[in-house]
This record gives structure tokens, C-alpha cells and sequence, in this order.
């Protein structure tokens, strides 16, 4: 700062000042902030250390559990694998695959299965809703509690084995059906209760867990787009093919 004279002041040097003071500023908080980083990235000092592994006990809190897992993931159904196949080769079944259908996992994850005989792995999968069983007794929760039936009207889902019978035309979804023939004692009301495999539009295409899946009548719907795989597959087989459809 410099006097211009009485009374007057050059603030030229007051500003170059302030200027230089406030860089001097920069540089030493710079250095002291890279000084600190360098301390925190050398791994011979305790602060680091205390420091990774503070990080590594948040990741394993991070990698717990959460409430929504769901068990079902876990679920072993490869017993239901090996008896298929010895109840196709006996029948006189289309043994290159036959569809799985399990309403013992969440109906918001895929749960209708194409397993292949002959390389022993699931090769396609898609959603498939179950009945709401609520006409003749109270379902208070339907969408997880899937209860099961083989009366007629009683809109709930059979257990049991199913042979894929003929293709036909649907109201719902691509207007495919197919009409199954039930051959068990749990499930043989199939073609009295037109329980019929068929697409609906709202089944989707996507898990949605923990979302649960739309409710049916009774009948295995799946997705527009799933239900034209399983059709290219069944136009082409010369053989009946089993679905089988299983909770426990």
C-alpha cells in the first residue's frame, strides 16, 4: 500500500498483497492436503491400516443378507430331474426335455423350467403365475400361499404330472393353449376344469422379486414371449411331453 497523499491511499498494492497472501494460503493447504494423502496411502503407518479396516468391516456388513433374500433360490429339485426322465422313458415320453413347474419358490422369480435330458441343465425359464384358490375357503394371502386343489371352479392350482396334450386356440395372451391332461389323482379334473397351459399379458417377462406374479384361475400362465418358445418346442415334438408340477 502506498499514500498518493493527504488523505489518499494506491490500493494497488493492498490488492497485489491480499492476492499473494491468499495464494501463500492455496499452496500451504495444498501441501499439508497432499501430505496428509501420502501419510494415508503409506502402508507401514497404523492410520492406514485402522482405515482399511474400517472399509473392510462396512463391506462385510454391506454383503449380509437382507431381509427380502429368498430361500427358495437354494431349493434342490434335481430329484424331480432324474424321476421325470424314468417316468418319460416308461411312458413313452419326449425324452429330449420336459417342463418343471415348482410353487415352492416365489412366484416373483422364474419358476416354470425347460430341463434338457441330455445335457442335464435347465435351458430356458420364464415366470409363471398360480391360482388364487379363494372361491371355496378364504385365501388371505393368496399370492404366497399357494394352495392347491383339483375341485372344478375351485380356481386353485393341481399338483401332480400333466401330459402337454393338444394345441389349440386361446382368448388370452398370443391365442395359443395347450390342454393338459391330468394324470394323477390330484389333478385328473385338468380338461373338466379347462386348466390349460396359455400366455397372459400380465405375466411378465422379467423376475420382479419381491413382487409376486399375477394371480390365475387355476391355470400355469406364463409370458407372451416364454409361451413362443415353449410353442416352437412343441411343434416340434412328435412325442407327448410331461409337465410336472410340484411344491414339496
Amino acid at each position: 500500500m502506498r499514500r498518493l497523499g493527504k488523505g489518499k491511499v494506491d490500493l494497488r498494492f493492498e490488492i497485489s498483497d491480499l492476492r499473494f497472501r491468499t495464494s501463500l494460503k492455496i499452496i500451504i493447504v495444498k501441501q499439508h492436503w497432499l501430505s496428509y494423502c501420502d501419510l494415508l496411502m503409506n502402508p507401514n503407518n497404523r492410520i492406514m491400516q485402522l482405515f482399511n479396516f474400517v472399509l473392510i468391516a462396512f463391506s462385510l456388513l454391506g454383503c449380509s443378507p437382507s431381509p427380502n433374500t429368498d430361500s427358495s433360490t437354494k431349493r434342490d429339485v434335481s430329484a424331480f430331474h432324474q424321476e421325470a426322465l424314468a417316468y418319460c422313458t416308461v411312458k413313452g415320453f419326449n425324452q429330449d426335455y420336459y417342463f418343471l413347474v415348482d410353487y415352492a419358490t416365489h412366484s416373483g422369480k422364474f419358476r416354470f423350467w425347460v430341463f434338457d435330458f441330455e445335457t442335464n441343465a435347465v435351458v430356458d425359464s420364464g415366470l409363471v403365475s398360480h391360482g388364487a384358490c379363494n372361491v371355496f375357503e378364504e385365501n388371505a394371502n393368496p399370492e404366497e400361499n399357494v394352495k392347491t386343489s383339483n375341485v372344478p371352479d375351485s380356481h386353485c392350482s393341481s399338483l401332480g404330472k400333466y401330459k402337454v396334450g393338444s394345441r389349440d386356440y386361446s382368448t388370452w395372451g398370443v391365442h395359443i393353449k395347450y390342454w393338459l391332461h391330468g394324470l394323477e389323482s390330484t389333478n385328473d379334473n385338468a380338461v373338466e376344469r379347462v386348466v390349460v397351459l396359455h400366455s397372459w399379458e400380465a405375466v411378465g417377462d422379467e423376475e420382479i422379486y419381491p413382487h409376486h406374479a399375477a394371480l390365475s384361475w387355476g391355470c400355469p400362465a406364463v409370458s407372451d414371449d416364454f409361451m413362443l418358445r415353449l410353442d416352437n418346442r412343441l411343434q416340434k415334438q412328435t412325442k407327448p411331453t410331461l409337465l410336472w408340477i410340484v411344491k414339496d
